[in-house]
């Protein structure tokens, strides 16, 4: 049965979720909005406005961010803020790039590196300092940070990648603490693989084969994957789960 617009779990709240033109970020700023949240859709290449949700304003909103920009991270908040007529309840930081040549360490120039920590390290870092001090305390604040499990696998090739990654896990453990006394948790979701433009960029079709392979179920991650535990973390029943990495990878690590 039909759950009405007043029983739906995330009813009344407002997301922020940054990288939400596209992939994994696209489908988080979906599942959330069909548990009843109201969106604010950010991104450096905004949502066109043929997007789903857009068709609604009362329900979702669409804003230009470099999340490297201190400025535009503020003004991302003061546009939720604006548009909604009441604080932000949860922050979904999806936005992130990785390298499509998957260099050695010995290979990565310090251009690239630098370009990496800047928007994985330091963006999530920018978000999440804005978003310790404007969620709504007492209930229903959420921090959730993307991480990914090549922190954890350690796979030749992505050793700046996973570095960066690595930063924002320790980071958002630390911010956990932080935040007691305000009921904002703070967590990190990692998924594996997954079939989005940003993994299948320079990979051929055999090593995409072998990413599905390795995984105990046989197959690649879908968004829809992903979305779902960001959904769980986002409402009331996760709660109690805080300072968690949480490796939505089908147990490939």
């Amino acid at each position: 049965m039909d759950q009405s617009p007043s029983t739906l779990p995330l009813a009344g709240r407002i997301a922020i979720v940054t990288g939400s033109s596209g992939g994994i970020g696209r489908e988080v700023a979906l599942h959330l909005s069909s548990l009843g949240a109201k969106l604010v859709l950010a991104d450096i290449h905004p949502a066109e406005r043929t997007h789903p949700l857009l068709s609604v304003p009362s329900q979702a909103t669409a804003i230009k961010t470099d999340i490297t920009k201190p400025h535009d991270v503020k003004a991302m908040f003061d546009h939720a803020e604006r548009t909604f007529g009441r604080p932000v309840h949860i922050l979904v930081h999806c936005a992130g790039v990785a390298s499509s040549t998957y260099p050695s360490l010995a290979d990565t120039s310090v251009v690239e590196w630098e370009k990496l920590f800047e928007v994985n390290a330091k963006g999530t870092f920018l978000c999440c300092r804005e978003a310790a001090g404007r969620l709504v305390r007492g209930g229903g604040g959420r921090i959730i940070a993307f991480s990914s499990s090549t922190a954890a696998t350690a796979r030749p090739g992505y050793g700046a990648y996973a570095s960066t990654k690595a930063a924002v896990e320790t980071m958002v453990r630390v911010l956990a603490k932080e935040m007691k006394g305000t009921r904002i948790t703070a967590n990190c979701v990692a998924p594996g693989p997954v079939a989005t433009e940003m993994f299948f960029a320079g990979k051929s079709e055999e090593v995409v084969k072998q990413n599905a392979e390795e995984n105990p179920l046989s197959r690649l991650g879908e968004p829809i994957d992903v979305a779902a535990v960001v959904g769980f973390l986002a409402g009331d029943s996760g709660e109690w789960i805080n300072g968690q990495v949480i490796r939505v990878n089908g147990g490939l690590v």
